[in-house]
């Protein structure tokens, strides 16, 4: 018996060695007779079954992307986690972009190897609307192209060869309306970014780690209605040279920034979102902010009074302030002209509310704003292990209901987060 278990057990090794060394045309045959599911649970056997269905897989994609018939394809996206033979993703940009695709997304999300370069003959098709280019994808574009069509344009962490590849992408894409650059943290050559163009209405900045010390950002874009600008840290520059259609923008966590164009740029919005510390970037002197309608700043900076004081006093037509986060600092004596002519609403988030100056701050602003129609203050509930902060808590609201306001029409909202 025990000859014959063992007899037995020689046998499976042999089949399973000679399944292994099968060739790998007879391996794919067999393969391609088998449904997806069960091919990709092959990839335990060895490495080699592992390579082979991802060969089926890239056949099997492309033989669907050759019987699509129909003149134009609406809508591709590719997203592989898994590296596969680099010449299949050219072969499947180039069906799609001869099929006349409207919205193509390449999401490239491996890190092995080096990064996969995008066609640049493929960007000579003028059909394309929405192009999102994502992760492991090398642009280099050593000259003009064409994408007329083009209106939104996404670069999330991809890698640029040079500063030349992005001044050609955006200068070869006329009408666009849409951008966002997201600079990864793994590739981050280019010291000089310039993003020109005439028509781009939203714009989003995007980064992951301290910039070149000599490097920055050059924005020329006239047109500009909306402007997102996020983590960029240590670079020498962020000049927006032109934007005076600017409606909304919002800056967090934006520092050491040497140069002050990047504040000054902002004058001509009617809405602000700043989350920064004026002791991280240069602040000018001199500013005004003719349309600012609604203000909101994160308090949890440090001097984000100072800020907020030197914003108030140069935005004589505000009507909204919301503060969110906490922090603290002594207000100004003086009464800047925003709370004594247009301002009406204010709206302050805080999870305790038991602080002596957070009351300070409170009353000056209700005791100064002449024409606030709405005052909302909103708390977050108190752990249970926390409870002797609810008296305390309770007594200051108490004492800010019964603070006499400079507008008698002011209404006094508590909300619970």
């Amino acid at each position: 018996m025990e000859q014959c278990g063992e007899s037995l057990r020689k046998r499976d090794v042999v089949s399973v060695d000679r399944m292994s060394e099968l060739p790998e045309p007879l391996i794919l045959q067999i393969l391609s007779l088998l449904p997806t599911k069960p091919v990709i649970a092959t990839s335990v056997l060895s490495k080699q079954w592992r390579c082979v269905w991802k060969m089926k897989f890239a056949e099997n994609v492309s033989k669907c992307f050759l019987s699509h018939k129909a003149p134009v394809l609406e809508t591709l996206h590719l997203k592989l986690n898994d590296r596969c033979e680099d010449v299949y993703i050219g072969i499947w940009a180039g069906i799609a972009f001869t099929r006349h695709v409207r919205e193509l997304e390449l999401n490239l999300h491996f890190r092995c190897g080096n990064p996969i370069k995008f066609p640049s003959s493929l960007f000579c098709f003028d059909t394309i609307k929405t192009l999102k280019l994502k992760y492991y994808v090398l642009l280099d574009i050593p000259s003009l192209v064409s994408l007329k069509s083009l209106r939104t344009l996404q670069l999330h962490s991809v890698v640029y060869k040079d500063s030349d590849s992005v001044r050609n992408l955006f200068s070869s894409c006329p009408n666009p309306e849409h951008l966002v650059v997201h600079r990864c943290f793994h590739y981050n050559d280019v010291l000089k970014f310039v993003i020109e163009s005439p028509s781009l209405k939203t714009l989003s900045l995007y980064g992951e780690t301290c910039g070149k010390e000599n490097g920055g950002y050059v924005i020329n874009v006239p047109s500009l209605l909306y402007l997102n600008i996020q983590m960029l840290k240590g670079y020498e520059y962020c000049l927006i040279e032109n934007a005076p259609e600017l409606i909304e923008a919002n800056v967090r966590n934006v520092s050491h920034i040497t140069n002050e164009i990047i504040m000054r740029s902002l004058k001509s919005a009617k809405r602000l979102c700043l989350n920064l510390s004026p002791l991280q970037i240069a602040y000018p002197t001199g500013i005004i902010f003719y349309q600012l309608l609604y203000l909101e700043i994160y308090s949890h900076k440090v001097e984000w009074w100072n800020l907020l004081t030197v914003i108030l006093d140069s935005s004589p037509k505000l009507q909204v302030l919301m503060l969110t986060d906490d922090s603290f600092h002594q207000p100004k004596l003086y009464v800047p002209q925003c709370l004594l002519r247009h301002f009406e609403t204010f709206v302050w988030i805080r999870p305790d509310w038991i602080r002596e100056e957070e009351k300070e701050v409170a009353v000056y602003i209700l005791g100064n704003a002449r024409h606030l129609k709405k005052a909302t203050f909103i708390i977050e509930p108190i752990e249970s292990k926390r409870l002797f902060r609810l008296a305390k808590r309770r007594e200051m609201l108490n004492e800010l209901s019964a603070v006499v306001r400079a507008s008698n029409s002011c209404q006094l909202v508590f909300e619970s987060d």
